[in-house]
């Protein structure tokens, strides 16, 4: 049955619904920048104090809950109140709570004491529990995130619906934005963050203070992860880090031999993998056969920590084991890709460590002068009033009796400010006082602390007026943390030239194999351990072997085919044949063109010798045969020899030797390879070696031990070109000549 014709017309389309032409930049800068600058702004990149808002707006959710000094409290709980400051879902946020849980081991310095299963960072099928079996409060070192925040030290907002405010940044006594790691991915642009280890980074930072050109590798060697491992020292590489924040730095795992159980025990892993990668990465090196020494490998993690056991055979050197591990890429050892992209001032920056180190105290160096600021006004108003409470002190009976002798109560703070000339604010502090605080003994001492403040507020505002003293006050909180929070690297170092690297070539299994090429570019590697048992060839029928070559695995092979191409492989890349099989079907392996084929191939250890190319017009080109040789991987060479005339046969010739020709007119000649001139040009034409009469070209090549005559002597010329001589009478019985 016939389809039915769509009758929709496109103009009735367009005149229900109209159609306005925009132009393209407009509507992406319309419709997708404020995407993306909201994604770049607020949700990807980390700002100064080493947070993303989704991080602020956890952390100072509980902060605000008083969960910095009290006791736990249900994961539920914390995530409710979050999203009064974090209108998304409360899976996001329970998510961005357990990446900073102690329990889940991402962070160097875990920011949630927590208590249950929150997954870990090293495992990906480990998942945390829900919300509301877990439990959560901050942890210590969360007291310098917050120390002073309400003292005016950083500025606070309106949440999404102005019913609450919250801080734009915290402020941290220390360069949080280097010590945790953190990653994001924005629009255009991405961030990766490493953490270092605490002590050394508020070392690097005093140091930076006392000179801003210190050589920060003095104080910072490498990365220090959550996960340990050891870190693979290059120089050029961590001063790119610290200079200029891009740079990859490669972590190995760190593991133990158990003799008693014959395996190798690893127990801790790159930051950037997880144990059941590796775990599928050695089963499959293992069941490709490109590792043969391991017999099991498993995932024994407990409550003592993370543990993956490979179990060896018998004699097995478990140094050799991890570092051909190691050399086949499986990730126990990984690289960390660092893009220091953080948000300054409200512009994404990519900065090294040197340069968040200086945003970082020029930040920080803002919220002490807040800070001084700030106690510098509350002292001074507290000076204010105890200067009004020395007046009273001089006569107290005049105070009580104008309290006395008021009549309306409304009236007390005028009449004292008219009786002692005080201002309004120290005459209702006078009038607030206690009656059982009048003595003389509270009036004096309340008084004697205005000399005290005097002298602070002083010290204070010399401190204010002053950036090297309020860089001195920021040393001594560095000095004073480190000292309180500073821990053993969990990364141990190692330099690149302990590093062993084992060649690709030393996985590669060598032994001795035969390879068949046939007519119908069907091809057989097989071990000459399998042909003891089956040595008879199957072949397609009408198909016939035309090359034979006893050969070893760890080797190359270079394949001529009839469109001047030549294809090269690693043999050991070929599959395995058995001699029952019809073998690999060339033009698929190879990927050739329609119609092509191999008509003859080199297997090779090295490119020394030279190849002999015979045409049909009777010319012979001899070129070196490192003309194939080839630096990267190539596995096709075009043009790899002349194409003016149908090749006949190609040989490879490790030296000169006597080669014999046959044209179709059956005459034979026999030359040595020296008269051929050697070109080092691939689709050279060649030298004209035997000439013919009208329509008759040449039929064969080979070498002259191989013609099937009874003495090639007989048909040997000394010059070039010849035209042969016709078979002797004991040859004149043979009709054409077979390869031996």
């Amino acid at each position: 049955m016939a389809k039915k014709k769509d009758k929709t017309n496109l103009g009735d389309f367009t005149k229900e619904y109209p159609v306005t032409e925009q132009i393209i930049t407009d509507t992406l800068e319309t419709n997708y920048m404020p995407y993306a600058m909201s994604v770049i702004y607020s949700r990807a990149l980390p700002e100064i104090d080493g947070f993303k808002p989704s991080h602020r707006k956890l952390l100072y959710t509980m902060y605000k809950k008083g969960l910095l000094h009290s006791q736990r409290t249900k994961s539920a709980n914390v995530v409710g109140e979050t999203m009064k400051l974090n209108p998304h879902g409360d899976q996001a946020i329970y998510d961005t709570m357990a990446r900073m849980a102690r329990g889940n081991e991402t962070l160097l310095h875990p920011l949630v004491d927590s208590k249950g299963n929150f997954g870990k960072r090293y495992s990906r099928d480990m998942a945390c529990a829900a919300s509301r079996y877990t439990e959560v409060k901050l942890s210590k070192i969360c007291e310098e995130l917050f120390k002073d925040i309400d003292k005016e030290t950083v500025d606070f907002v309106d949440n999404y619906d102005g019913t609450m405010k919250e801080p734009t940044l915290l402020p941290v006594t220390f360069p949080t934005i280097l010590v945790n790691s953190n990653q994001g991915v924005a629009v255009g642009m991405a961030t990766n963050i490493c953490s270092f280890n605490l002590a050394e980074v508020c070392r690097a930072t005093c140091a930076y203070i006392e000179d801003k050109n210190a050589n920060l590798l003095e104080y910072i060697k490498a990365p220090d992860f959550s996960t340990g491992g050891t870190a693979v020292f290059k120089e050029s590489e961590m001063i790119n880090i610290l200079e200029n924040g891009r740079g990859t730095i490669k972590v190995r795992s760190k593991w133990r031999f158990d003799k008693k159980a014959g395996c190798i025990e690893i127990y801790e892993i790159p930051y950037t993998t997880t144990l059941e990668v590796i775990i599928d990465n050695i089963i499959d090196l293992v069941k490709a056969g490109k590792i043969k020494d391991i017999s099991d490998v498993r995932d024994e993690t407990d409550k003592e920590g993370l543990k993956i056991a490979i179990e060896l055979k018998r004699g097995t050197d478990p140094e050799d084991v991890m570092n051909r591990l190691y050399s086949l890429k499986v990730p126990i050892q990984d690289s960390f890709s660092c893009n220091f992209n953080v948000l300054v001032k409200g512009r994404p920056v990519v900065l090294g460590v040197r340069g968040l180190i200086a945003e970082w105290l020029d930040f920080r160096v803002g919220c002490v002068k807040r800070e001084l600021q700030h106690d510098i006004k509350a002292k001074s108003d507290k000076l204010h009033l105890l200067r009004g409470l020395s007046k009273i002190l001089l006569d107290i009976d005049k105070a009580v009796k104008i309290i006395r002798e008021t009549e309306k109560e409304e009236l007390v703070v005028p009449n004292l400010m008219w009786g002692f000339g005080i201002d309004e604010i120290q005459a209702n502090y006078v009038a607030d006082i206690k009656l059982r605080n009048l003595n003389k003994e509270y009036l004096l001492k309340r008084t004697s602390e205005s000399d005290n403040l005097k002298d602070e507020i002083e010290d204070m505002q010399l401190t204010l007026s002053s950036e090297r003293r309020i860089l001195t006050v920021i040393k001594k909180q560095l000095k004073e943390i480190e000292k309180k929070y500073g821990q053993e690297r969990k990364t141990d170092i190692m330099e690149e030239q302990d590093v062993v690297v084992i060649a690709k070539e030393e996985f590669i299994e060598d032994y001795n194999l035969k390879l068949i090429l046939t007519r119908e570019s069907y091809f057989k590697k097989i071990p000459l351990t399998a042909l003891r048992a089956s040595p008879d060839q199957k072949l397609k029928e009408g198909d016939e072997i035309v090359q034979e070559v006893d050969w070893h695995n760890k080797s190359e092979i270079v394949m001529v085919s009839d469109m001047c191409n030549v294809y090269k492989m690693k043999i050991h890349d070929m599959p395995e044949a058995r001699a029952a099989a019809m073998g690999e079907y060339l033009p698929n392996l190879l990927e050739m063109e329609p119609g092509e084929k191999i008509v003859y191939f080199v297997p090779a250890d090295n490119y020394d010798g030279m190849m002999l190319y015979a045409f049909k017009n009777g010319k012979v080109a001899k070129i070196p045969f490192n003309c194939y040789e080839t630096k990267n991987n190539r596995k096709k060479l075009i043009k790899a020899y002349a194409d003016k005339s149908p090749l006949i046969d190609a040989l490879f010739i490790k030296e000169d030797t006597d080669i014999g020709m046959v044209a179709e007119n059956d005459k034979i000649l026999v030359v040595n390879t020296a008269l051929i001139p050697l070109k080092t040009t691939k689709n050279t034409q060649g030298v004209q070696v035997m000439k013919f009469k009208k329509n008759v070209f040449l039929k064969t090549m080979k070498k002259a031990t191989d013609l099937s005559v009874a003495n090639a002597a007989n048909y040997r010329q000394r010059n070039i070109p010849s035209s042969g001589s016709a078979p002797k009478k004991e040859d004149a019985s043979v009709q054409q000549l077979t390869m031996i």
